[in-house]
């Protein structure tokens, strides 16, 4: 989305929407779709888990209470009816029509042979019909493993007379559903770990698209306020360089440094300025880098003369071993880049600064160390200082002009460029910030 300005006195920022999908929100989806995708999956086969032990723990009640059957026929000596005398009910309560006699205390106990052998650890109560007072006699509850009665989950109520069935009994499963939920306890962990996931990401994916929102209000709000620095001092800029050339100024040598002052500091706001912007390019992959073939040493030469001319105090040595290199590259962003890091050396460092460049053929690269005599970055720092807007705090040092961008700025170029740039303490004194060219695009 780039902004259209319009000059006319007051500069106006315009902008035009426009539908952008990004790669972000491409992968956001992906991702969005494949854990919704494997919870919906996880979510199938639970109740698929669920049907399976439903359906085989009431194939185990009903072959149990076959059996059962089967003993009390065989114990009168009768054969079996063909149809069966089992009647499910509900989920959890099942009607036995035995059709012949049999005793309660025969029936408890081929009841707990049945569910044993059919290995149904299950709680489950009884009762038996009474034609005599036309009543369900409670028989009694039964815990899994041969416990003890639980009275609390006992339910003598819970047992209905069946019209026309004389001889059968009933038996209830109270803690049947409890049973479905804690035999798959893997699934739900699984299923809950999974859910667990899927929350994280939105919350994650919220949290990003956010900080995203306030990003790019940051680049906006800088590339405005930049903007709109720019055209005032442009206006300050002329009007000085204009007045300072009249007569009456030049006549007046205190007019006249007070103009050079105004023109000097106006000239160093405009540096920070661009520096800002560069920076916003860079983050925005605005800035273009044009490659073409130059000569490495011939552009240190000329940062030093510059660097040399601006800060009469500083000496810069270049050691090429008196060869030349060249490369493909932007020239116009390499010449920052040195120019940065000699600046940086100038401004931080001694009394009377000197800064060694060297070039070295070094394994797959070619390195343009940087050296200095200052006091070097403490350990805690170094690690942060090609961080936007990261300062170095430093004691006993006077107002040191910049924002924390050109270490940032460089790190970026050379990111961009496909090469490498890394810093250290010397052993000594001073500080060592090496870039590393490929040897493949060294002409």
């Amino acid at each position: 989305m780039q902004p259209i300005y319009i000059c006319a006195n007051i500069v106006y920022a315009k902008y035009i929407p426009k539908l952008k999908i990004s790669k972000l929100n491409i992968i956001v989806f992906i991702g969005l779709i494949a854990i919704t995708g494997v919870l919906t999956m996880q979510l199938v086969m639970l109740n698929q888990a669920y049907l399976f032990e439903k359906k085989e723990l009431g194939e185990k009640i009903h072959f149990a209470l076959q059996d059962v059957v089967d003993k009390i026929y065989r114990d009168n000596g009768n054969e079996p009816p063909a149809a069966s005398p089992i009647k499910k009910v509900s989920e959890d309560y099942y009607v036995v029509n035995v059709d012949d006699v049999f005793e309660a205390p025969i029936l408890e106990y081929y009841l707990q042979s049945e569910f044993e052998k059919v290995k149904l650890d299950i709680d489950y109560e009884y009762a038996v019909y009474n034609c005599a007072s036309d009543e369900m006699v409670y028989g009694k509850y039964i815990q899994s493993a041969g416990k003890a009665e639980t009275e609390k989950l006992k339910c003598e109520n819970c047992f209905t007379k069946k019209e026309g069935l004389v001889y059968y009994f009933a038996v209830r499963f109270p803690q049947l559903r409890h049973s479905y939920i804690s035999s798959l306890q893997q699934y739900w962990i699984y299923t809950g770990v999974l859910f667990l996931v899927l929350v994280i990401y939105v919350y994650s994916i919220f949290m990003l698209l956010k900080q995203k929102k306030y990003t790019e209000l940051q680049k906006d709000f800088i590339n405005n306020m930049t903007h709109e620095f720019k055209t005032p001092l442009s206006s300050i800029l002329i009007a000085s360089n204009y007045a300072v050339k009249q007569e009456e100024i030049e006549r007046n040598p205190k007019l006249n440094k007070y103009l050079g002052i105004i023109i000097e500091q106006s000239n160093k706001l405009n540096q920070h300025i661009e520096k800002i912007l560069n920076v916003a390019r860079a983050d925005s992959n605005l800035i273009g880098i044009d490659k073409k073939p130059f000569n490495i040493t011939d552009t240190l030469q000329l940062v030093k003369e510059n660097a040399e001319l601006k800060y009469t105090s500083a000496r810069i040595n270049i050691n090429t071993d008196k060869l030349t290199y060249s490369t493909m590259g932007d020239q116009f962003h390499f010449y920052n880049i040195a120019y940065n890091i000699v600046e940086n050396a100038v401004k931080y460092g001694c009394e009377f600064p000197e800064i060694n460049i060297t070039i070295e053929q070094k394994g797959r690269y070619l390195n343009l160390n940087f050296s200095d005599n200052g006091p070097g970055i403490p350990s805690q720092h170094i690690d942060y200082v090609f961080d936007r807007f990261y300062r170095v705090p430093r004691e006993n040092k006077k107002e040191v002009e910049g924002f924390g961008i050109g270490l940032f700025y460089v790190k970026k170029i050379c990111e961009m460029h496909g090469w490498k740039i890394s810093i250290k303490n010397n052993e000594g004194q001073g500080l060592t910030i090496t870039v590393s060219i490929p040897k493949a695009n060294i002409l």
